[in-house]
């Protein structure tokens, strides 16, 4: 008994992995149809590779499942039972810095905002704005690197304090766009891409499950607030802030 007791939890682990991986090939299945029809009809070329492809896709398709499977049990309830806690606790200060460092931290660990900050790095070195030395290319990844996470950081600040007191959403959201295209007035060109992307790799598989779960933990424990309506956002929040942050930085390192 004790035995089966133990296979029941795996057995539905099991199952639900099984499911999900289906779900994500029927989610796959309109972009591997494009491919095919431009591959085939379009260009009217041959795949190489064809079994490898094949197990590249099914290794995708695993690892989109177990990927969702793993943000289910474990990052939203994480970051739900800490907004609950923090909630609870009744401290404002705290929860504002454990929203800050939330999404400071998770910024600093995007794989997506590592890769595009060197690319950059790169790219500016190219065109005389930054030295062609590997230091000094690495110095300007790690500040811009540090700059968006700062912005996602501040970001989560204002969304946590949007949902304390709520404030509608499509004001601030119309109003920092506003600010955005000011400031792109007025930025050097070169860096005005870079801005405009990193408001994008930061909104990847690291910083949304976890700032998710703490705009609907918090909107779920907070009186008169509905997690629906007020629990999310605060992505829109980690995706705009950085655009801010990086056209004041380009800014800046002109005015230097």
């Amino acid at each position: 008994m004790i035995r089966l007791m133990g296979r029941v939890p795996l057995l539905n682990e099991v199952k639900s992995l099984a499911s999900l991986t289906l779900g994500t090939a029927r989610d796959l299945a309109p972009i591997v149809g494009v491919v095919a029809v431009f591959q085939f009809l379009i260009l009217r070329q041959p795949l190489d590779d064809v079994g490898e492809k094949l197990i590249g896709l099914l290794f995708v398709m695993a690892g989109l499942a177990i990927f969702i499977r793993g943000l289910e049990l474990a990052l939203f309830p994480i970051g739900e039972s800490l907004a609950d806690a923090f909630a609870n606790k009744g401290s404002l200060f705290w929860l504002l810095l454990f929203a800050f460092s939330l999404g400071f931290g998770t910024t600093v660990a995007e794989p997506a905002l590592i890769a595009v900050s060197r690319e950059a790095a790169r790219v500016m070195s190219d065109i005389g704005a930054v030295g062609a030395s590997t230091a000094e290319q690495l110095r300007y990844a790690d500040a811009l690197r540090y700059t968006v996470a700062a912005a996602v950081g501040s970001s989560l600040v204002i969304g946590v304090m949007r949902i304390l007191l709520g404030w509608p959403i499509h004001y601030l959201i119309i109003g920092g766009y506003v600010l955005v295209v000011i400031m792109t007035a007025f930025a050097p060109a070169e860096i005005i891409g870079i801005a405009y992307d990193s408001g994008g790799v930061t909104t990847s598989t690291v910083t949304v499950p976890l700032t998710t779960a703490l705009g609907v933990g918090l909107a779920s424990v907070i009186k008169g607030r509905n997690p629906m309506i007020d629990g999310f956002g605060l992505v829109a929040f980690a995706s705009l802030l950085p655009i801010v942050f990086v056209l004041g930085f380009g800014i800046v390192g002109a005015v230097q």
